[in-house]
């Protein structure tokens, strides 16, 4: 392998945080690390999760030699289920890692071709065409993760995923750190490295330190405990479960998510559950508040809107009364804070407390300053891309390996969509062409067809709400048929405003004429003027900008259909009519026997009773 083609693909997760997807190019053989997903912001209207740019897989997924995960996390592993609709890509992993794969993508898809998941561990290296790829432990809030490096001629490529240092840690979540020195040992071309806590100075605690703080508040709780936690984060999900068992208290697991998530765990070894520590929701009325803990992780391990739920009465098993400890053992991240401190008045308001374990420790499963520092004093990368985090994270993420030693000029702060090629006689990287880098939205089972447009027009309607017009006309004769009918939705309150309601409808008519008279009809210009004049008057009248819906419908079309589906209604009954009275004059007894229920009458009727009559006569 000599004077190999390395490119660099940014997918998703630079500048942002969550969905988590690079690719690497050797040699036209592409590498890709991770495939997640993000929940959405508010400014994401309606909403469920949002994926890496799918036409990525449509340009190149015939040189995609496989997916290869870091962890077991939905920034990590979420969009497998969208991806494997269409394409067959093999995917690798841990143990853990490919369990919950599988658990995400059966959750979208009902069929799963277990053909395509590998399982491999920190001794596996796997060898491919144009390079090779092994794995080192790393720690995180989850256990099994893995580091990924690429071998190249040129060098290795680093991928670290989500991480951290802890020398405390226990054997599955612990850093293989004679490892990472040996990779270390041998060079290494670029370090795509997680930036997501670089901002953070001061070390986190130790997961040691969390868990004896866990089981003293559960010590000092006198009533039931609510603890919200993610389902995913197992290293939490055991310290809870340790310090109820320490504390004499078994626990209640809610929500679909942490039920499948803790039984996989179970099953293959990664939780320890002593037995009799579970129990059932039958059994809350007969277990006392004192011995009670509910793990809450609600929908795909978001647990804020079911404690909001049970807050206010509305979940269908919990409801939070006095004497209730909240126990919120998960760091919020800044986009959800205010939710957390909304969650906590509707607490407090039901007659429970809260408290919140990033307040009184500093905890995280990502790299602090220092932390990166260490890696690159480790790794000693010739070049260096911060991913995984927003930008002002990747630049400080920057300035901490020029600190270093780091050169400025080996150092990029990418975005997605971007790609860089190493061009070796220079030595250097250089911006490459563009690769698909959008956000894909999934709205219910809708794949990408929620667009900047329908998420403008969502925006508008929360905002201004909308205006329905419907009005009738005949386009021959040139005129309104019936008075225009106006309503809203969110606008405004249509009792309260008969004046605006009122002259919009004669804005509605001057519109119309003008249409008639000024112009040549056509449908699309018709609505169009409505929809303009319309919207320069509400404007006018109320400054908002409601969505201006008009429905325009044609009373002579309508009139024409029906006048022809009336002729050909005539024109079959004619024709009926037509072959009855033949069949009739013909005497055919066949005929007759089919339209009598008395086939003997039949012989004293028709022709033969006509001439009996005569006779008589």
């Amino acid at each position: 392998m000599t004077n190999q083609k390395i490119k660099i693909m940014v997918l998703s997760g630079a500048r942002e945080h969550g969905k988590n997807m690079f690719a690497v190019d050797v040699d036209g053989q592409i590498f890709v690390l991770d495939a997640g997903l993000k929940y959405p912001d508010s400014s994401l209207f309606g909403i469920d999760v949002v994926i890496p740019d799918m036409d990525f897989f449509a340009q190149y997924g015939d040189r995609v030699s496989g997916i290869f995960l870091t962890h077991g996390h939905a920034d990590s592993i979420g969009a497998l289920p969208y991806i494997l609709r269409n394409y067959d890509i093999d995917i690798f992993g841990s143990e853990l890692t490919i369990a919950l794969a599988k658990i995400e993508v059966k959750r979208e898809n009902k069929k799963i071709n277990n053909k395509l998941f590998h399982v491999i561990d920190q001794d596996s290296e796997i060898e491919f065409k144009s390079a090779s790829v092994s794995f080192f432990h790393t720690t995180h809030s989850i256990p099994d993760s893995l580091g990924i490096v690429i071998h190249t001629s040129e060098g290795q490529i680093v991928y670290t995923g989500d991480f951290k240092f802890d020398p405390s840690a226990t054997q599955n979540y612990r850093t293989d750190m004679d490892l990472l020195a040996k990779i270390g040992l041998n060079k290494v071309l670029a370090l795509l490295s997680d930036s997501s806590n670089s901002e953070a100075w001061f070390p986190s605690a130790s997961e040691q330190d969390i868990e004896k703080y866990v089981t003293d508040v559960f010590r000092n709780a006198k009533g039931r405990i609510i603890v919200a936690a993610k389902a995913s984060n197992l290293n939490r999900v055991q310290e809870v479960l340790n310090a109820a068992h320490k504390t004499g208290r078994r626990v209640l697991l809610t929500g679909r998510d942490v039920a499948k998530i803790v039984r996989t765990s179970m099953k293959l070894g990664y939780l320890d559950v002593p037995d009799g520590l579970l129990m059932r929701v039958k059994d809350l009325k007969t277990t006392p508040d004192e011995k009670t803990v509910i793990l809450e992780t609600g929908r795909m391990g978001e647990p804020l809107n079911s404690l909001q739920k049970m807050a206010t009465k509305r979940h269908s098993m919990i409801r939070i009364h006095k004497g209730d400890l909240v126990f919120i053992a998960t760091t919020p991240s800044n986009s959800v804070e205010t939710m957390v401190a909304e969650t906590s008045d509707m607490v407090y308001r039901a007659g429970g407390t809260v408290i919140q374990l990033g307040r009184n420790k500093h905890t995280s499963g990502h790299a602090t300053g220092r932390d990166l520092q260490l890696l690159i004093d480790t790794l000693k990368p010739k070049f260096l891309f911060p991913v995984i985090g927003e930008y002002r994270l990747m630049e400080i993420h920057k300035n901490l390996a020029i600190k270093v030693g780091m050169k400025k000029d080996d150092i990029y702060l990418v975005q997605n969509g971007e790609s860089y090629v190493y061009e070796k006689n220079k030595d250097h990287f250089y911006l490459s062409d563009p690769v698909p880098g959008e956000d894909t939205m999934i709205d219910g089972s809708g794949v990408g067809d929620v667009g900047n447009i329908v998420l403008r027009d969502r925006e508008i309607l929360s905002d201004d709400g909308i205006f329905i017009a419907v009005v009738t006309i005949d386009r021959k004769k040139k005129k309104i048929i019936a008075q225009p009918q106006v309503t809203s939705r969110g606008f405004v309150y249509i009792k309260a405003n008969h004046k605006l309601m009122h002259d919009s409808i004669e804005v509605i008519k001057k519109a119309i004429d003008n249409n008639f008279e000024h112009k040549k009809f056509d449908w699309t210009e018709l609505k169009q003027d409505i929809r303009n004049d319309l919207e320069k008057f509400l404007y006018k009248q109320t400054n908002r900008r409601p969505v201006v819906l008009p429905v325009v419908m044609e009373v002579n079309q309508n009139r024409h259909r029906a006048m022809q589906k009336k002729n050909n209604a005539k024109d079959e009954q004619a024709k009926i009519n037509k072959k009855s009275h033949k069949t009739h004059n013909s005497g055919s007894n066949k005929y007759n026997n089919r339209q009598h229920k008395h086939p003997i009458d039949v012989n004293k009727s028709g022709k033969k009773v006509v001439e009996k009559d005569k006779e008589n006569k």
